[in-house]
């Protein structure tokens, strides 16, 4: 297969020089894909909650116990798509279910799905570029009224709807109807607004009379006695350097003012009108105020501000979408054990309240601000990105390229940083709205890769949160994830039904090379034990010696192995183990056993290399693609191999290693530094046409671009090792 034209390769341009190679990936990748922060919505906790597969949960009788048979209840939402796409969804019905798509039936429940609640239905839809409003009609009969309704793809596409009416467009969630007599006329869509429809959208957005008397503390945290809150606002000031700025406003409860974590202002009462004089340089400021609930006098606990003058203003100290707002609140805190003033206005932190833990909200009914994950890399925690952010990182340790890593020191952190939180928002919402996958953690694909690059970014500097993180996961590789009675890691569930019982050789990669970075952080010879165990496990279910090679998958509801070899599995295989070999100890007991293992591959891959330097999608069918993260993986191992000194007959490995980085640079590699011929991700079969003809492959996949620069910075190491040698 020609991925594109000879004088299109990257080697056209550099002649297979590794490191501008390398420079040229790694800008493409950061390019494409900018640091962007979380988007922080608005969420009502009227709406409906996630379940764990993500769907949300739309029991209309649950909302509606008098809702009677035949009436019918409506459900409104929009998702965003960058382009034209088709993504998959995924429903189960309570009673008859009609899904509009941009005003078009999408879907239509039939008799059998009406009544069995706990099936799914599986359905594509193809989705416009920008909005798409989605609109989901329920009746009620005597099975039910509602459904389980979102993503067809946990892992892949976590969707999350968005707020669709003019009002409150921007939240998260969806609008839905009381209880109708009658089917809508017309269904809304795109610049439709609340007011215009007739209908009372819940859940409610507006306070009730009484609720609002009491005051915006009193409305949001309740009458309990003592408890402190506070209100965070941004003063922005477009004065000359040291302004004097005067700020004036009531309370109805003690207030204390801080500007910059710096106390201002402390009221002498409980109740009344204060004027400040303030002095800020230009520009944005934190202004914090602390306000206790009176012990006496009433109901009313509250809080009011204004900035008369010219060039001063309010702002929203993060930007909510779905509101219009200059203030965030969070409490409540017993007095005394609430937050220092200078560790609380940030949004990494899950604060602890009397309630357990709180975050930040806003004035509206039960309405809590949420960080999202909206970017399609950047932040996100899935092991393809794990070893895309391997490669960036080691390419820039090697290059001298401080941006890169930078960069992944900056993606990890966001992700790390906000673990805390996260797994409090999946708690309080079904779903977390960031680091999904690291907050459910149910298989090996959710652990070792992404934790693995984790713990050699620690070695760089610090990362908030990432040590908790690790240990976490560790404690789910050796305490939780299934293992069959030898010990052996395997999957005894999966996210689809083929997945259940069986043993993949990916998993070696997902779990080993985090094993061996915990026993460097730890000094705990489990984790390496586990780790050296793992492979000599494996081999016995999936080596096929004949070829030296590996079964992709070992199937125990057949209890047999595919023998299909796979080539990206295959490829995990050997760079874990040459990860393994770096750090098991020399005395290690099983040390020799895992060096003639990763010989024997070494001798079984070579074989099978192709004539333009590139390993074959199934390793054993030249017919099949020429495969580039398994190419990558084989050079790789090779040259580190090399480097290590665990090839004693090196030549033709050194020969290989060439052949292969040029084959990359040739036929891979274009000069704008996209990636081509990278498998996208798998699943298994018996026969070796699936993975040949349906298991295509990807432009810019990030289960190949890292590896290709791991693969060139071993290629550049092992020829100055070479050349160090020779000299």
């Amino acid at each position: 297969m020609v991925y594109f034209p000879a004088e299109q390769s990257s080697y056209m341009v550099f002649q297979g020089d590794i490191e501008k190679t390398l420079e040229l990936i790694a800008n493409r990748y950061i390019g494409s894909q900018p640091k962007h922060p979380w988007v922080y919505r608005a969420s009502h906790r009227g709406a409906f909650r996630r379940g764990s597969d993500y769907r949300y949960e739309m029991d209309m009788l649950s909302k509606f116990p008098e809702i009677r048979d035949g009436q019918f209840v409506y459900a409104w939402a929009k998702l965003w798509s960058e382009q034209e796409a088709e993504l998959p969804f995924s429903v189960s019905c309570f009673g008859p279910v009609r899904l509009y798509v941009n005003g078009e039936l999408a879907f239509r429940s039939n008799i059998q799905e009406d009544v069995f609640p706990d099936d799914r239905s599986w359905f594509r839809q193809k989705l416009q570029a920008g909005w798409n409003h989605f609109v989901l009609q329920f009746e009620k009969t005597g099975t039910g009224c509602g459904a389980r309704f979102g993503t067809g793809s946990i892992k892949g596409f976590p969707l999350h709807f968005i707020v669709p009416s003019v009002e409150r467009s921007g939240q998260e969630g969806w609008l839905f109807t009381p209880p109708l007599d009658q089917p809508l006329d017309h269904l809304p869509g795109e610049g439709t607004s609340e007011a215009e429809t007739g209908i009372a959208w819940l859940p409610q957005a507006a306070w009730e009379p009484k609720q609002y008397a009491k005051g915006v503390f009193g409305r949001l945290f309740g009458d309990e006695r003592g408890t402190i809150a506070y209100a965070w606002t941004k003063l922005v000031s477009h004065l000359g350097d040291a302004s004097t700025i005067e700020v004036s406003g009531e309370h109805a409860g003690r207030v204390t003012v801080y500007l910059d974590s710096q106390e201002v202002y402390r009221s002498e009462h409980s109740t009344g009108r204060f004027r400040i004089r303030l002095t800020a340089s230009y520009g944005a400021h934190d202004l914090l105020v602390r306000c206790e609930r009176p012990e006496a006098g009433g109901d009313i606990w509250d809080l009011s501000l204004s900035l008369p003058q010219q060039g001063v203003r309010l702002e929203a100290p993060v930007a909510v979408q779905g509101v219009q707002t200059k203030w965030l609140y969070v409490g409540t805190f017993a007095a005394g054990e609430e937050p220092e003033s200078g560790s609380i206005c940030r949004t990494d932190v899950l604060f602890r309240s009397v309630d357990g833990g709180t975050y930040w909200r806003v004035d509206q009914p039960h309405t809590f601000v949420r960080p999202f994950s909206e970017t399609t890399h950047y932040g996100r925690w899935n092991y393809p990105l794990g070893v895309t952010l391997y490669g960036l990182l080691r390419t820039g340790q090697e290059l001298g390229r401080q941006e890169y890593v930078d960069y992944v020191l900056d993606h990890i952190e966001q992700c790390t940083a906000y673990e805390s939180y996260a797994l409090w928002d999946k708690e309080q919402y079904g779903g977390a709205g960031i680091v999904h996958q690291l907050t459910a953690i149910d298989s090996l694909d959710d652990c070792g890769s992404f934790a693995a690059t984790m713990l050699a970014a620690m070695e760089c500097r610090e990362l908030r949160g990432a040590r908790a993180a690790a240990d976490r996961i560790a404690r789910y590789i050796s305490e939780e994830q299934s293992r069959l009675a030898d010990g052996a890691l395997y999957r005894i569930t999966g996210s689809t039904k083929f997945m259940i019982d069986t043993m993949w050789c990916d998993d070696l990669y997902m779990s080993t090379p985090f094993l061996t970075r915990y026993y460097e952080l730890t000094g705990d010879r489990r984790y390496i034990d586990d780790a050296a165990r793992q492979f000599l496990l494996y081999r016995k279910y999936l080596y096929m010696p004949e070829q030296k090679i590996m079964s992709h998958v070992y199937d125990f509801k057949f209890n047999k192995p595919t023998n299909i070899p796979w080539g990206r599995g295959n490829g995990w295989v050997l760079f874990s183990l040459a990860e393994l070999l770096r750090v098991l100890p020399e005395d290690h007991a099983d040390r020799e056993e895992l060096m003639r293992f990763f010989r024997d591959l070494c001798e079984g891959y070579l074989a099978l290399q192709g004539e333009n330097g590139l390993w074959h999608q199934v390793l054993t069918m030249p017919e099949s693609y020429e495969e580039t993260s398994c190419t990558s993986m084989f050079v790789y191992a090779y040259a580190h191999g090399i480097r290590c000194g665990w090839l004693a007959d090196r030549e033709p490995y050194i020969a290989a290693v060439e052949k292969g980085w040029q084959g990359l640079a040739r036929l891979a590699i274009d000069k704008h530094g996209n990636i081509y011929g990278v498998c996208r991700g798998s699943g298994y079969a018996f026969s070796p046409l699936y993975y040949k003809d349906d298991l295509s492959w990807n432009l810019n996949d990030t289960h190949g671009i890292g590896i290709v620069m791991l693969a060139g910075i071993e290629t550049w190491l092992m020829r100055k090792s070479l050349e160090g040698h020779a000299g």
